[in-house]
């Protein structure tokens, strides 16, 4: 009898490699790991020798521009893992277009936590990562052992930024216009320059200008060019339809919520009410800090969440 065959999962990567997870629809998900060898086993392992992993979830538009300090202060910690998103940085166009949503984001998670041994991990999130992360939880809790929400919601993010629906009523034209004319909408943002970008968030206020390297700043902004916009428009409009808010009470999992008290993309009101309704939330605001807080200010938010990690973790 005739079998179908399914693609195989590439071989897992091994310490400090760069490799590919493949999602349920087929598409391609870059991965990259980190693990010092002098860190052992700082969780406990699991009872099979498996160390507790960060696993890093990036906002939308991004391709881990937001973990470069993080990245480095962490390693002596805990192993670390971090992916792309379907269609961003060195991962693949979707190979289904319709999976854009936050619940496809969330299954490709799953996928790199299985292609990455699916140890015992800390699910993190920036900005829509938030989101990811949440809807991982939900979708399989096993082997979760807490999350860390940096400057993000759980859901419905059109109708807060800037504290007001005004993206949530901006958007459908977007959407209408991107699918009558896709070609010209690619071009002219295809064309954005970095730098000019980067001047309009510095003089909007968007970043904070005393606090932040600009060239910390600039591979966001010239990856996000490289971003499908169609395709961008439709994943900003699902995230703004989906919502974890029926969950945040069941989450039985230490959460620490990060949030920049001047963050203009998600209001740090928001964090606070994640916060308090998580059955084992804490919070740290930002004093002065945007959505790029981690940023900004790296060594508060590193260190707390450092202290996170030790004293309710591992």
């Amino acid at each position: 009898m005739a079998t179908t065959k399914t693609p195989a999962d590439p071989p897992r990567p091994a310490s400090g490699d760069s490799s590919f997870a493949l999602a349920p629809d087929g598409t391609r998900l870059y991965v990259r790991r980190r693990s010092l060898a002098s860190h052992g086993d700082p969780g406990g392992g699991d009872g099979h020798g498996q160390a507790v992993t960060a696993v890093l979830s990036d906002g939308i538009l991004c391709d881990g521009f937001i973990w470069k300090y993080l990245w480095e202060d962490l390693a002596p910690l805990v192993p670390l893992v971090h992916w792309h998103y379907r269609g961003h940085g060195r991962s693949a166009q979707p190979a289904d277009p319709d999976r854009i949503d936050i619940a496809a984001h969330a299954q490709d998670l799953e996928s790199v936590r299985r292609h990455a041994g699916d140890p015992p991990c800390v699910l993190f999130g920036h900005s829509m990562g938030c989101q990811v992360a949440l809807e991982a939880y939900k979708q399989r809790p096993d082997n979760v052992r807490g999350l860390v929400l940096l400057c993000g919601s759980f859901g419905n993010v059109t109708s807060t930024f800037q504290g007001i629906p005004l993206l949530e009523l901006v958007l459908p034209k977007l959407v209408d216009l991107a699918d009558k004319a896709p070609d010209v909408v690619r071009a002219v943002w295809s064309r954005l320059p970095p730098q000019l970008s980067l001047k309009l968030a510095l003089k909007a206020g968007e970043i904070d200008p005393a606090r932040v390297h600009p060239e910390d700043m600039l591979p966001y902004l010239s990856h996000m060019t490289h971003v499908d916009f169609p395709m961008f428009l439709r994943m900003l409009r699902a995230a703004g339809e989906h919502t974890a808010g029926d969950i945040l009470p069941h989450v039985n999992v230490p959460v620490l919520v990060v949030a920049g008290e001047r963050d203009s993309f998600t209001p740090s009101f928001l964090a606070t009410a994640m916060a308090e309704t998580l059955p084992k939330g804490e919070l740290l605001i930002v004093p002065g800090g945007t959505h790029v807080a981690p940023l900004e200010q790296p060594e508060l938010v590193d260190a707390r969440i450092t202290t996170f990690l030790r004293d309710r973790v591992l």
